[in-house]
């Protein structure tokens, strides 16, 4: 049903003549309020948002559970950090040279003398340094790479402070067979 509401005004009028009372009534009809009002409606959109929302979150963390159970199936993978490799050995051969002549079951002299014995090889020192640097447990964690051509090392690699670099450099020098080192090993 509509509402109505009646107002009622008496108005006086007077002329010079006469005068009379005028009633003015005036109704004024509003419609019915059914629906509910703009709060009740803003309070209910509020409420389906939060809703959907939670129902969005709760299926997302679902989903997450799943995952974390395929993760916990799956064999774990160890990740194992190996040293640098070392570079290979560079050993030169000497010339090939003609096959002694044996005069009177003494050997020829030597020609050129390329093949002497005065010290071990490269790969004999290269070992020596290789076990020195890996049993040192101060040099084994820094990585340093020793290459060994003709008796001279070259170091390469970085330490934290210039002592280390000299002790790493006196240590490949008290290696039997090295004749110079080229200390490569930067400082940083």
């Amino acid at each position: 049903m509509a509402e109505k509401q009646a107002e009622s005004r008496r108005v006086v009028v007077e002329t010079p003549n006469t005068r009379r009372e005028v009633v003015h009534s005036e109704a004024t009809r509003y419609p019915e309020r059914n629906g509910i009002s703009g709060a009740a409606l803003a309070a209910i959109v509020v409420g389906v948002i939060a809703l959907a929302a939670i129902i969005i979150l709760f299926a997302l963390n679902r989903q997450d559970t799943s995952n974390d159970n395929v993760a916990q199936q799956t064999p774990p993978t160890t990740i194992v950090q190996q040293p640098a490799q070392q570079p290979p050995v560079v050993v030169q051969q000497p010339a090939t040279q003609p096959a002694p002549v044996i005069i009177n079951g003494q050997p020829a002299p030597s020609s050129g003398g390329t093949t002497t014995s005065s010290g071990p090889d490269d790969s004999t020192i290269q070992a020596a340094i290789d076990k020195k640097l890996t049993n040192d447990p101060a040099f084994s964690s820094l990585g340093i790479i020793a290459t060994v051509v003709n008796g001279k090392v070259t170091l390469t690699g970085t330490v934290k402070t210039q002592s280390l670099k000299s002790q790493i450099e006196r240590a490949v020098r008290n290696v039997k067979g090295v004749k110079t080192v080229d200390n490569q090993i930067t400082v940083g």
